[in-house]
């Protein structure tokens, strides 16, 4: 399968007649550059990215094309359509993003970052019955639920410690959320918003703090916080552990501690 990953912003520059320019890079998953194009804002609509699209296909057709800015998913997949090319929503391109980063090393805007909304509280007939920290080593993690018949499961392959270059001896930290009854409904809302990464966020050093849950583009969720200093260290060891695995950690959701049934899971990485 072949994957773009594309962009099409307002750069902070403008062109001789005063017009605000618009940029559009297209890269692939390894962060080469397929075409890059600006035009004036007067420009930057679907028959243009059509023609730009057609110009960065002549030699190659990508099967889909990955987008991680909201504002640009509604024209790009509206020219990309036109030539039979999917766009896929998602936060997954640091290919991209770290071809914009260089590119706004000299400019006092990061194009590759995005303002996110504070976190909003998870719906009350979401909270699942207890949560709690968890690590497998990276040489058994995918393996033990892989095996499993999980009803749903997001693993990504690039999210797969092996991919990661993972030490199989390495710890990789998880969330475990005991859903009881309500288990199969929460797993199924989060398999709609697309869960990205879970992170620690404290309040007070030491004593008390929240999770995060970061899903979909830009949206972010409290999946839980606490007062328990216990439960802060433990949270802060959970974070300790991501950046021994580059990142890398996982969600589980099951309908309790048994060990037996398992209903959702999802590989997750610090965007």
């Amino acid at each position: 399968m072949v994957i773009w990953q594309g962009d099409f912003y307002k750069r902070s520059l403008f062109d001789q007649q005063g017009e605000m320019l618009w940029e559009l890079v297209i890269t692939d998953q390894q962060g080469t550059m397929i075409h890059e194009a600006k035009c004036p804002q007067s420009q930057a609509n679907s028959d243009w990215l059509i023609r730009q699209l057609q110009q960065a296909t002549q030699k190659n057709i990508p099967d889909l094309i990955q987008v991680f800015r909201p504002q640009s998913i509604g024209l790009l997949t509206s020219a990309a359509e036109k030539l039979g090319i999917k766009v896929v929503p998602t936060r997954r391109t640091s290919a991209l993003k770290e071809v914009l980063k260089r590119r706004s090393t000299n400019t006092t805007i990061d194009v590759s970052t995005l303002d996110r909304p504070p976190p909003q509280g998870l719906p009350e007939n979401l909270w699942g019955e207890q949560w709690g920290f968890i690590s497998l080593k990276a040489g058994d993690l995918i393996q033990f639920f892989r095996d499993r018949p999980i009803p749903i499961v997001d693993m990504p392959e690039d999210l797969l410690p092996i991919n990661l270059n993972l030490p199989s001896t390495v710890f990789i930290p998880g969330i475990v959320i005991y859903g009881g009854r309500k288990s199969m409904y929460l797993a199924r809302w989060l398999e709609e918003q697309q869960p990205v990464s879970i992170s620690y966020i404290p309040t007070q050093i030491g004593l008390s703090g929240g999770l995060v849950l970061e899903s979909g583009l830009v949206d972010r969720w409290i999946l839980a916080t606490f007062e328990d200093p216990e439960m802060a260290q433990a949270a802060q060891k959970y974070e300790d552990r991501k950046v021994m695995s580059k990142g890398l950690h996982f969600l589980t959701v099951q309908p309790d501690d048994s060990g037996i049934t398992y209903t959702g899971f999802w590989l997750l990485n610090d965007d």
